[in-house]
């Protein structure tokens, strides 16, 4: 009985100084090999760590090096590297599980009209513990996830596994997106193409800490709103038709919606620990994200007119609070 050929994956992997959890992260790709399956580690980094190319080589893995800012330039350095069948993704700060990968291809191969597979996510703190069950739940039976997308869902591109031709029938990513390139380029298939469900935890998904990311969430809504705008006016349909008006409307208000919740739900936090610069400061993410949506939440949410108005008369309110004045 004759041997067939390992199945053959780009992996690509951008890194910025984060060599030992880059360690990691290649460890995890290379759990996953087996005689069926074989992988081709490709890193692309636009750090300064000195070891950073020794761990790439140290995993046998082809190191490119940019000076260029962003995640979507380190990822085309590698991207434009790819000779798989298949193409997957790895942040350098996350791991993959040993149920990933397979499924994708078992999948990929039942269905040829199919572009990709996107599997299930397992988000966690620093520690890699998990915060929840995995996600999502299910994606739409015909492969049609564009609208889904649209409206706020981001796959993690850890968990999702492409055909080896995506690259160039799709392009490389917007490398003027700082963030929510991987996004865009998903978007961008999604709405040429269908995609599959795999029902399998497939990616630990590392959150940075509660609250330690203001700035990150203030810039990163902004490409996200440009980039909505982008494809919700590139649809296969023009958007009024395919949508409507209120539809597009609730549409921006999901895709934007984490960034929103972030900062009431830290507003409120800080304003009762006192932290009332702090509070300033998420209120106004709030309503630069979502401006009208803000203003009705302070209308009938007392928690949030209790953060406005204490973050704005700071300790003054706070100690008359406490006097039972």
């Amino acid at each position: 009985m004759a041997l067939t050929s390992p199945r053959r994956v780009s992996v690509i992997i951008a890194t910025r100084d984060r060599p030992a959890l880059l360690r990691e992260a290649l460890t995890s790709i290379r759990a996953l090999e087996g005689p069926d399956l074989t992988f081709e580690i490709l890193v692309g980094d636009n750090g300064t760590a000195s070891d950073t190319p020794d761990v790439v080589t140290e995993f046998g893995g082809m190191y490119t090096k940019t000076h260029k800012n962003g995640c979507a330039a380190a990822r085309n350095l590698a991207m434009r590297l790819a000779t798989g069948e298949f193409v997957a993704f790895l942040d350098d700060d996350d791991l993959w599980l040993p149920g990933h990968i397979r499924p994708h291809i078992t999948f990929l191969d039942s269905h040829p009209d199919y572009e990709a597979a996107f599997g299930r996510i397992v988000s966690t703190d620093a520690e890699r513990r998990p915060l929840g069950e995995p996600w999502p739940v299910s994606l739409p039976a015909d492969g049609d996830v564009f609208d889904l997308m649209l409206s706020g869902y981001f796959p993690q591109v850890g968990g999702s596994v492409f055909r080896g031709n995506s690259i160039a029938k799709y392009g490389l990513m917007d490398e003027s997106l700082i963030g929510d390139s991987d996004w865009d380029w998903q978007l961008r298939i999604a709405r040429n193409g269908r995609i599959g469900f795999i029902d399998t935890p497939c990616v630990l998904f590392r959150q940075r800490a509660p609250g330690s990311f203001d700035e990150l969430q203030r810039v990163r809504q902004k490409f996200t709103k440009r980039i909505f705008r982008r494809h919700a006016f590139l649809s296969r349909e023009l958007p009024f038709q395919r949508l409507g008006l209120r539809r597009i409307y609730r549409a921006h208000a999901g895709a934007v919606w984490q960034y929103f919740d972030y900062f009431c739900t830290h507003a409120v936090q800080r304003s009762k620990a006192g932290e009332y610069e702090s509070a300033r400061y998420a209120l106004a993410g709030a309503f630069q994200t979502l401006p009208h949506v803000a203003l009705s939440r302070f209308v009938r949410s007392r928690d949030m007119r209790s953060a406005l108005i204490t973050s704005l008369l700071g300790h003054r309110i706070s100690t008359t609070e406490k006097s039972g004045g």
